[in-house]
């Protein structure tokens, strides 16, 4: 069966950030840097990236090139058929997170709208009944969940060259300039300065062990680690793809905009004094009372209207990554064609969508005390992502070839053995006991 690849070096990186790049960047990272003292935290989350982020990223990208095949094919190939139960556990995953972030996602587009006909308008308990009387019911949020998912599934089943690496290299670059266009507009607000010292002046007064965690986990979850998205983008890289280059340029492209979104975010509330560390609800309530206080009416409006644009986009970016991993499992595994396996991830995503946009408040739908969709985001966030992230670092630092390791991530000798001596200590050691202080801390153990 012939498998897909990518065509571009900038393929490589753009689809691959594509996948990293979502709503943790431009919703999560704010409203935790404004919770957990702003610049400081930004230091801590930075040097979490260096030495849990990349290290992660590239034994993902080891498994993926390797094998390439699979998620579980992959780690049966580098580890031995027992290690396959990591991929499959990857698979399961990435169904569940598409299943329950295209239900937010379509919270999103359904804002897109609503801001294009100045539905958004009024004051924050106008704003707070509107999102609570949308998201409970039983038929619109239903219905932009499953529009979401199909949409997702267009770009998947036109193959990766055709359609993800495609649709990625003109979703980014617009991502980047809207993101770019929205700071610009709130860098010019009066007092917009108070943000941008909250941002980029540290009070290291401020970090706590807290703190450290949060990074941690943010670097973690941000950059996809432990969904097996990496290892199967990575099945598509050319045996000249630069792993460790590959992995930092992806972890910066990351990063640079998970700190534009503070600039985009930071100056505009700070200006009519709202601090935006209002968790879940910063996107659909805050925000669009902040952008109507801050910024002129018609100036407000193109502002709310791109930053619910940049919101789908971004979004769509991340399902895509997160359909094709079950996609490829899917075909590969049962020997059918990508169309088939397309159908079935797609069939399943939105069964797991329905009940979690239904668990809203439509209906009375609980796991273990939570909404269906609070139990999804805890079960893959806090138990599956950090295991799977976890026994991959023991599997490429520890159980795996050496041999295998060293020429993938060297490509054969032609890079830097003093980088790979580096990034081998880091995921043999501070990789894997950072993920379990995570994964302690997430459980409350810690």
């Amino acid at each position: 069966m012939e498998r897909g690849s990518f065509g571009t070096k900038i393929g490589v990186v753009l689809a691959t950030a594509g996948s990293a790049v979502g709503l943790g960047n431009i919703w999560r990272f704010p409203y935790i840097t404004g919770e957990d003292g702003g610049a400081a935290f930004i230091v801590v989350y930075l040097v979490a990236v260096a030495v849990l982020g990349i290290p992660g990223m590239v034994a993902e990208f080891v498994v993926g090139r390797h094998g390439a095949a699979n998620a579980p094919r992959a780690y049966s190939l580098v580890g031995g058929k027992a290690w396959s139960i990591v991929g499959y556990m990857g698979v399961l995953t990435s169904v569940i997170i598409l299943g329950f972030y295209s239900v937010v996602a379509g919270w999103c587009v359904q804002y897109l709208f609503a801001s294009l006909l100045g539905q958004l308008n009024g004051d924050a308990a106008y704003v707070k009944n509107y999102f609570q009387q949308f998201s409970t019911d039983p038929i619109k949020p239903l219905l932009w969940t499953i529009v979401f998912i199909i949409l997702t599934h267009l770009v998947v089943v036109r193959g990766v060259r055709r359609g993800i690496e495609k649709v990625s290299n003109v979703l980014m670059p617009v991502l980047f300039v809207l993101l770019l266009l929205i700071v610009v507009a709130s860098c010019m607000l009066p007092d917009a300065g108070k943000g941008v010292v909250f941002l980029f002046k540290p009070d290291f007064s401020k970090v706590t062990h807290s703190v450290m965690f949060d990074a941690l986990g943010q670097a973690f979850f941000s950059l996809s680690l432990g969904t097996a998205c990496l290892c199967t983008y990575a099945s598509y890289f050319s045996r000249q793809t630069n792993l460790l280059k590959s992995a930092g340029q992806i972890a910066a492209i990351d990063t640079i905009i998970a700190i534009l979104a503070g600039l985009m975010i930071f100056p505009a509330a700070l200006s009519v004094g709202i601090n935006p560390d209002s968790g879940p609800s910063l996107i659909f309530i805050t925000l669009p009372n902040v952008f109507q206080q801050a910024f002129p009416p018609v100036l407000g409006y193109f502002v709310g209207v791109l930053f619910y644009v940049l919101l789908a986009l971004a979004a769509l970016t991340s399902t895509i990554s997160q359909h094709e991993i079950g996609t490829a499992m899917f075909f590969e595994q049962m020997h059918i064609s990508r169309r088939k396996g397309a159908l079935i991830e797609t069939v399943l995503a939105i069964a797991i969508g329905i009940l979690c946009s239904l668990s809203c408040g439509a209906v009375d739908l609980e796991i273990a005390g939570m909404s269906v969709l609070s139990f999804c985001d805890f079960l893959t966030s806090n138990i599956l992502l950090p295991l799977g992230s976890f026994f991959t670092c023991i599997l490429v630092g520890w159980m795996a070839p050496q041999k295998l390791v060293r020429d993938e991530v060297t490509n054969w000798g032609t890079t830097s053995r003093a980088l790979y001596k580096v990034w081998l200590l880091l995921v043999r050691y501070v990789s894997p006991v950072s993920i379990a202080l995570v994964f302690l801390h997430q459980l409350n153990i810690i």
